[in-house]
């Protein structure tokens, strides 16, 4: 980042402005370069704030959650990072429904807790889910059968040109992991969502989210990752064709195809971004020269990645539709 703009960051952000930032302390997989620039946000007014202060320098801006389901570079961003740290939850309750009230940066498990303390049903399924709220709603999270979309009320975001709007689950588009921000790669932030919630069985959701529990222990591996790489293609499973093609267990660098989940990769032995990329570069060809079709990442690039990697992810990501 050139040094004019980190003067008008400084002067706009005072001693909350941090320069130079390891970016694998914010990265479930601990991978990544040095951001040029950051800022933590402990608050949906605070992110808020930060936001519309970075876009009125006119300068690139870069939200991140809890920082899984992304590839950081090795070269690190030029972009300003806000780390969303917003965590508030509430529940209110209104004639004929509640709501579960969640600052974007609240992780979706935590959000789920709240309303289990208060035996409540309907967010069972998010109890062991990795990840914030807003990366959820933006990428339409899910697991066991269930996703985002099926308990999501509505959110509040905020867009660069046309300020703050609520978004009901119509105006959201979900699809299979995505929302119509994801797709339409939307200049925005989410800074609150709320989700349908009703009151139910106390043991019966605590049994449930054991056995929740229990199948992530038995099934996903420990250890620093970005969570799932791909999506399931219609009618299979992504872990069941990396494994069909012998990939189960391959090592390049410090990382690891997961040996108990092939559609894991986990940085095993302080591995790079890099070493994380060529696993994924390895898995696609592999699948593509089997099956004829690519896989679809779940992930996402960010940073400072040659433009040769990014064209080729681009083509992972809009040639699995013949899966």
């Amino acid at each position: 980042m050139p040094d004019t703009d980190l003067k008008r960051l400084q002067e706009r952000f005072g001693n909350k402005l941090q320069e130079n930032v390891q970016m694998k302390h914010y990265t479930t997989i601990q991978t990544g370069g040095l951001a040029d620039a950051l800022l933590v946000a402990q608050d949906a007014q605070e992110l808020e704030a930060y936001t519309q202060g970075v876009w009125e320098l006119g300068l690139p801006l870069l939200v991140l959650g809890s920082g899984s389901n992304i590839l950081v570079s090795d070269r690190g961003i030029r972009e300003v990072v806000v780390i969303n740290h917003a965590h508030n939850v509430t529940i209110n309750s209104h004639p004929g429904r509640i709501l579960v009230n969640a600052e974007s940066g609240a992780l979706m498990s935590k959000v789920a807790r709240q309303a289990i303390n208060r035996h409540l049903s309907g967010l069972e399924w998010a109890a062991t889910l990795p990840g914030s709220v807003g990366g959820a709603v933006y990428g339409n999270a899910g697991c066991f059968g269930k996703e985002t979309a099926d308990s999501f009320v509505q959110a509040e975001i905020l867009h660069r040109d046309s300020g703050k709007a609520i978004y009901r689950k119509e105006a959201m588009a979900f699809e299979y992991r995505s929302s119509v921000l994801k797709r339409n790669r939307e200049a925005c932030v989410i800074l609150t969502a709320s989700f349908a919630a009703q009151p139910g069985d106390h043991d019966r959701i605590m049994a449930e989210v054991e056995e929740f529990k229990n199948r992530r222990q038995r099934t996903q591996p420990p250890g620093p990752s970005m969570g799932s790489i791909f999506r399931n293609p219609q009618c299979d499973k992504a872990g069941k064709l990396v494994e069909s093609v012998g990939l189960k267990g391959k090592k390049y660098g410090g990382a690891e195809i997961s040996a108990q989940h092939a559609n894991f990769i986990v940085n095993s032995s302080g591995g790079s971004a890099q070493d994380v990329w060529n696993l994924i570069q390895i898995i696609e060809n592999a699948v593509q020269h089997k099956f004829g079709f690519y896989l679809y990442p779940e992930i996402q690039l960010i940073g400072d990645w040659d433009a040769e990697i990014l064209q080729e992810f681009e083509r992972y990501q809009t040639t699995q539709e013949n899966a």
